[in-house]
């Protein structure tokens, strides 16, 4: 960690705040970072958008791969104010960050009433045993269309 990690941090750490002052949504922030320049910035807007992805993690992913003309951030660095929740754990690995900091961590969350703890518990369960029925329907119909694409030949593989 550098001089530079803690500035960018605190950036993060400040749009957490902002946002939160401004009835944006909860009390996160979070910045991409490419050859020491911010790139783009996010924080909550879930309550705001009435977007349940509206996290601050997804938020700046989403600005930075706009701003770069990219769907990949492999030459990035997040820095979150909050340990990423498992919705945006997996949105950073699909952009594939090169590093990633975070100051706050999952039981700080928990103990503002932000607890991701379910959702790991629901993870583990087999599908028909999770509190929110899922239900494996006419997959053959659905079938086809992952055929085409696994045969396409000028397909943008990610």
């Amino acid at each position: 960690m550098t001089e530079e990690d803690k500035k960018f941090m605190r950036r993060a750490i400040k749009l957490a705040e902002e946002g939160m002052n401004t009835g944006a949504g909860g009390p996160f922030g979070a910045v991409v970072v490419k050859d020491g320049k911010i790139i783009a910035e996010g924080w909550n807007v879930v309550t705001s958008t009435n977007d349940p992805t509206g996290h601050a993690e997804i938020t700046a992913i989403r600005r930075a791969c706009e701003n770069l003309n990219t769907f990949q951030l492999e030459d990035c660095v997040l820095y979150t104010s909050c340990e990423p929740c498992p919705m945006c754990l997996g949105a950073i690995y699909w952009a594939r960050p090169k590093k990633v900091y975070y100051a706050l961590n999952h039981n700080d969350a928990a103990k503002i009433g932000f607890d991701d703890g379910f959702i790991y518990k629901e993870l583990d369960k087999e599908m028909k045993e999770r509190e929110i029925p899922f239900e494996n329907i006419i997959r053959d119909e659905a079938l086809p269309v992952f055929e085409k694409w696994d045969e396409k030949e000028n397909r943008i593989d990610y």
